[in-house]
């Protein structure tokens, strides 16, 4: 079936499809074989930022839990918990811990917590807690318990470090803070046999360089046999330099992050891409560790003024992601990118992540480059990036390889708001198989052979992507289109559908005369909020819909805007509720009515979110729903 495979991939197909056989009934593609498959070593690992309130409607680490199968599949090998300790301080912030050997009674207990860390390395995935190093909340235990704990420039007096009125800063001069802390990171290891810690704020200036040097080194020689990963929220390469040889396993690339700040919506050049590569490539190349690659996480989504995926981004979200995680070290997906990444989730009061908002672009984009990260040698963290000269020049094209033995790997990016050709130069000719085509990905994986000359030429959509494997591998369509029939959740709610020929991205803009002109849309600021592409009809179109939230009242008037910019494809038409608009069409061709068939709702234990079909059997990745149980928010639906 596979030629000129690498032993890697070869190892995990051949394992899966013994694992299949045994335990699943449904389907699978390719992708899906790859990541349920894997057991990666460092160099090959994807990272899942989870803040357990949010995951799941219960918010507790037993619905967690349930849908650990579910992070397997998507291509996750480590889930990085958000701090579970209790909370203090007065505005509920998880980095505001008031005791470190017990967990939020919220999230459950540490049985829970157990059985939670023996489930995900049931699935080889490891679990990494959030350790909060600096300070603690103003009423931990520590507070009254052990007073001399606190300080500030080796002196034990209570301090606010950065002025967070929420916490006391910690006091690493005294040598028995530093043994109870380290005693606190043992217990975990024992207690729930955590694989590594993310550690928050290690750029602080209270605690010293020789305190991690000593922890580092202590926590790693703890257990016999046990590896544990050690990774500091700090771009120590860049940044803080007096970090870089403690011994932690990866720092953040947060120059690199910070960097993509302006890429919006509208067109950008390749060049300011590379550029920004480049720093942080170099930095990457004097020193001993591995950095982390994201374009989102906890911070970027809800502290800084631009929130969502696309608010930050636009239509870039897309060839972002693809970069983060084509061009070095480890990537992290952020708590419901899978689903778009579309909700500012507030991790004060654990915003619960809308599992019902589909973005199948960026799932199946996300999944595919994670079965990539697993079983291309090329795409190990620290291997070299070149970049491919284009000739004749095009500034919306950014391309690069990389290399490894006999394996090699081909990423081209189009930034531009407009299909672009790039003429290719000095790439390795012969047989490449194309694993991720953006123009395909939303319907689904798929995998097409090619052959290249040295000189290569291709052509993108506007914001395209596509990403080549060197050698021959077996071909699979793109699934068939998925035909929606137009329903509403409830009848209750207040929506439009949309069909147009173009699979590109539409949002809307609905407003009226309450209160002045008051707009309807959940993101209030132009061009508002994104519809969510639900299918394709029989004949190919596709259909999009979009459900208003922030609604008092019937809106007046609509504006359809698309690929985030002024290109409007109605302006200021009447709205109507549940109207199904068809591009080129001013008036609905038709009203929706129908709800979604429920034959019986009843309470489930269990409380997850996964889909059954009849006989009790779990449907991977959604498919074939048309008879099946949908559990939901701890009910469970039986479609008919």
């Amino acid at each position: 079936m596979i030629t000129n495979i690498s032993k890697r991939l070869l190892i995990g197909l051949s394992f899966i499809i013994c694992h299949f056989s045994l335990s699943e009934a449904v389907a699978a593609d390719y992708v899906d074989d790859i990541n349920n498959a894997a057991n990666n070593e460092a160099g090959h690992q994807v990272i899942y930022e989870m803040n357990v309130g949010s995951f799941t409607q219960a918010g507790t680490f037993a619905a967690a839990q349930q849908r650990l199968d579910e992070l397997k599949t998507l291509g996750v090998d480590i889930v990085w918990l958000m701090p579970i300790y209790p909370r203090g301080g007065g505005i509920n912030s998880p980095y505001a811990p008031t005791n470190y050997q017990e967990v939020n009674p919220a999230y459950g207990s540490v049985d829970d917590l157990k059985a939670f860390v023996t489930a995900a390395h049931n699935l080889n995935m490891q679990v990494w807690l959030d350790w909060v190093p600096n300070h603690t909340a103003t009423n931990a235990d520590w507070v009254t318990m052990h007073p001399e704990y606190y300080g500030w420039n080796g002196q034990q007096e209570f301090h606010h470090p950065n002025n967070y009125g929420d916490v006391w800063q910690l006091n690493y001069y005294n040598t028995e803070l530093v043994n109870a802390m380290n005693n606190a990171l043992k217990f975990w290891i024992d207690e729930a046999d955590i694989d590594g810690y993310r550690c928050d704020y290690i750029s602080s200036p209270q605690i010293p360089a020789s305190y991690w040097t000593e922890t580092i080194s202590l926590i790693k020689n703890y257990k016999s046999g046990k590896t544990i990963t050690f990774l500091g929220e700090a771009d120590i390469a860049q940044d803080v330099t007096k970090l870089k040889t403690v011994g932690f396993d990866y720092d953040y690339a947060w120059a690199y992050q910070s960097s993509l700040a302006s890429y919006g919506s509208t067109g950008i050049y390749a060049a300011p891409l590379k550029t920004n590569a480049d720093k942080m490539l170099t930095a990457s190349s004097s020193v001993s560790f591995g950095r982390l690659l994201y374009v989102t996480n906890h911070d970027q989504n809800f502290n800084e003024s631009k929130k969502t995926l696309t608010e930050k981004y636009g239509n870039n979200r897309y060839p972002l992601t693809v970069l983060a995680y084509t061009l070095y070290g480890m990537p992290l997906i952020y708590n419901g990118q899978e689903v778009g990444g579309n909700q500012a989730l507030n991790y004060f009061t654990d915003t619960k992540i809308n599992w019902t908002m589909k973005d199948d672009k960026m799932r199946n984009t996300i999944r595919t480059l994670t079965a990539l990260k697993h079983a291309v040698p090329a795409l190990d963290d620290k291997t070299a990036v070149n970049w491919v000269t284009l000739s004749p020049a095009n500034s919306n094209v950014l391309a690069y390889t990389r290399k490894v033995g006999n394996s090699e790997i081909l990423v081209v990016l189009n930034m531009a708001t407009q299909a672009s050709t790039a003429t290719l130069t000095s790439i390795t000719a012969g047989d490449w198989s194309l694993w991720l085509n953006s123009e395909t990905i939303a319907q689904g994986v798929s995998r097409k052979q090619q052959t290249f000359s040295s000189t290569q030429t291709i052509t993108l959509d506007a914001k395209g992507y596509r990403v080549y494997v060197k050698g021959t591998f077996s071909e699979e369509e793109p699934p068939a289109p998925e035909v929606y029939v137009p329903i509403l959740n409830n009848s209750d709610e207040v929506c439009i559908f949309f069909e147009t020929a173009n699979a590109d991205t539409y949002a809307v803009w609905a407003w009226g005369a309450l209160g002045g002109g008051e707009a309807y849309c959940t993101n209030t600021s132009w061009p508002g909020d994104d519809m969510m592409l639900m299918g394709q009809t029989a004949t190919g179109s596709y259909v999009y819909k979009c459900i208003l939230t922030k609604t008092n009242e019937i809106p007046q008037y609509l504006i359809i805007s698309k690929n985030g910019g002024d290109a409007k494809i109605y302006d200021g038409i009447t709205f109507v509720n549940h109207g199904y608009y068809v591009e080129g069409q001013t008036t609905p061709t038709q009203i929706i009515s129908a709800t979604t068939g429920i034959k019986s709702v009843y309470d489930s234990p269990n409380g997850d979110s996964r889909i059954y079909d009849l006989s009790g059997r779990q449907v991977v990745n959604n498919r074939d729903l048309t008879n099946g149980i949908y559990i939901r928010n701890g009910k469970k639906i039986v479609i008919k």
